[in-house]
């Protein structure tokens, strides 16, 4: 079964010695499409060039709240530019952050309010980022949200994953949920309803617990499903098969037999 690597960074320069081998390492895994979400400016061009160069790649645009000290107020108008003049699936990442200093917590906000109103004018889904802030996140949206979108490597609450599904966001997991002490994923995981799910890496960052210490990549994907599978007490064709549906519904992809 062909699987969707939801949020991978394969633009990042810790792939830049390999990139060829990573990629042929993933279609040899199965992992046969890769969504890229760029965390700043700097990073547009590069993920720009990999999507085009690599089939089954695909870009999305953002503003990471972890960045700020790279953004600039010009970036808004510039990402406008970026999104409209080359293939995008989404808006992202971005959102908010908890773990920094509560002092930029405003900027991080104003930077996200105005990426939430870019993704409704142009109707995209967003990539979201809520570390430490899925309460505050869950605000922004219900303020400003597009009404689609997707919160990476999700760690809140079962009741703050059903608030974001009935406003029409997706949740996903990666590689935390294969350690056998993460109980509260594992515990969303088997409890969230199937049509919410994705599955991503955020390599290289994230790796599960086949390869702790060392580079994530998509290939490990594979390991993301088992693990979920097994979580859920379901088959591994069954979990692809509806994590699949899911992107390609929220991402505007088509949809690819196995």
């Amino acid at each position: 079964m062909p699987l969707i690597d939801t949020h991978v960074h394969f633009d990042h320069q810790r792939f830049d010695s390999d990139r060829d081998a990573v990629y042929q390492r993933a279609m040899a895994s199965n992992v046969t499409r890769m969504i890229i979400p760029a965390v700043c400016r700097e990073r547009w061009t590069n993920v720009t060039a990999v999507a085009r160069q690599y089939p089954g790649v695909f870009a999305s645009y953002g503003l990471h709240p972890m960045y700020l000290h790279e953004h600039h107020p010009n970036d808004l108008p510039l990402l406008e530019q970026t999104i409209t003049g080359n293939s995008c699936v989404a808006i992202g990442e971005c959102g908010l952050d908890g773990t920094m200093n509560e002092a930029s917590l405003q900027q991080q906000h104003d930077y996200f309010q105005q990426q939430l109103q870019l993704a409704k004018k142009h109707q995209l889904p967003v990539i979201l980022h809520a570390r430490g802030a899925v309460e505050k996140v869950i605000l922004a949206l219900r303020s400003d949200g597009p009404g689609k979108g997707v919160v990476h490597s999700y760690n809140g609450s079962l009741q703050q994953a059903y608030r974001l599904i009935d406003m029409g966001y997706h949740l996903s997991f990666g590689g935390p949920v294969t350690y056998t002490r993460a109980r509260k994923l594992q515990a969303l995981v088997r409890q969230l309803p199937l049509d919410s799910l994705l599955l991503e890496t955020d390599a290289p960052d994230q790796t599960g617990s086949a390869h702790h210490g060392t580079r994530n990549e998509p290939a490990y994907l594979t390991e993301v499903l088992t693990a979920v599978a097994a979580i859920r007490g379901t088959g591994e064709s069954s979990i692809a098969q509806a994590c699949n549906r899911n992107a390609c519904g929220l991402f505007g992809l088509p949809a690819q037999s196995d």
